[in-house]
């Protein structure tokens, strides 16, 4: 296994907007190309809006769905048409859902991780609609993380698990344009484990990404400090401390690493007028330290990099 941030942007899919008459055409056709081939039916004589957000990393495929009410079914003929030599794992967010398979029905809360084989037949349901997450995990990689060999019957995990929870937050990282390259694959990838085999995750690297992302979502905000940061990660200010430390480096010093590099991405792309308004964007309460500190860290000044952007535009 090679380690690595996510690559490549997320993809969305709609069908709304479309023509209601080919909708359910389109959604299937689509989830057969991205994700794993079904038939899809509405539960209601309206027609199916549905969404998908799509990321395809290296070794597994991260997908978060919304939708109306509907069943999608993956029947024999559909598993021969369209092969996935795969194991899904979807994670309940919003809405209870039915999964039928050969020997019963396993009823799905908000908050629960279903996974099971993709080339076995099962029917799913959501008469609430749909909210979820979902992984595609080829089956060679499964076995290489050490998952169960056989899932004739689907595993289910409560939502009580911290694991479960921590697992929906880095797979909707890993989907938010905003946070995606900040979301390690075998970080997302031992978690995974973790939630289905129980063995223990590396969670300071857990932890560090989720902070890493947290920081990704609120760059912009002048008051982000170590303290909120930790709140939002759900750990102590001081576990916050040790993990960072771990990555080799400070909170304060990676918030203004990020802070800095996307304020010269900023200013080459020309998008903003002054340098004042690219250091407020940046959560910068002050121009000139902002500019202090931008030609301390570059060795450039970021007015000449603004000049030079306009002058190339």
């Amino acid at each position: 296994m090679t380690n690595g941030t996510t690559t490549g942007a997320p993809v969305r899919f709609s069908t709304v907007g479309l023509p209601e008459a080919q909708r359910i055409a389109l959604w299937e056709e689509h989830n057969a190309q991205a994700l794993i081939g079904l038939r899809c039916r509405a539960l209601q004589e309206i027609a199916l809006d549905a969404t998908e957000i799509n990321l395809q990393l290296p070794r597994v495929h991260v997908a978060q769905v919304f939708g109306t009410p509907h069943v999608v079914e993956r029947p024999q003929s559909e598993i021969r048409r369209v092969p996935s030599d795969a194991v899904a794992c979807y994670l309940t967010l919003a809405g209870d859902a039915f999964f039928y398979y050969d020997d019963g029905v396993r009823l799905l809360h908000p908050g629960q991780l279903l996974v099971c084989d993709a080339d076995q037949p099962f029917m799913r349901g959501f008469s609430q609609g749909l909210e979820e997450l979902a992984l595609k995990v080829p089956r060679d990689m499964w076995r290489e993380l050490g998952g169960p060999a056989s899932l004739t019957q689907p595993i289910v995990i409560d939502d009580g698990v911290v694991q479960t929870r921590t697992l929906a937050t880095l797979a909707a990282q890993a989907l938010n344009p905003e946070t995606s390259a900040g979301v390690d694959e075998e970080v997302l990838l031992d978690l995974l484990t973790s939630v289905v085999t129980g063995r223990t995750a590396s969670l300071a690297a857990v932890h560090l990404n989720i902070a890493k992302a947290y920081i990704g979502e609120h760059l912009t905000d002048q008051s982000l400090s170590a303290a909120r940061i930790a709140r939002g990660v759900g750990i102590s200010e001081r576990h916050l401390s040790r993990v960072f430390a771990s990555g080799g480096t400070t909170v304060p010093q990676y918030l203004l690493h990020r802070r800095l590099e996307h304020a010269r991405t900023l200013l080459q792309e020309g998008s903003e007028t002054t340098v004042a308004s690219v250091a407020a964007r940046c959560g910068f309460g002050s121009p000139a330290h902002f500019s202090h500190r931008f030609k301390q860290h570059f060795g450039l000044r970021a007015t000449d990099i603004l000049r030079q952007a306009r002058a190339q535009a």
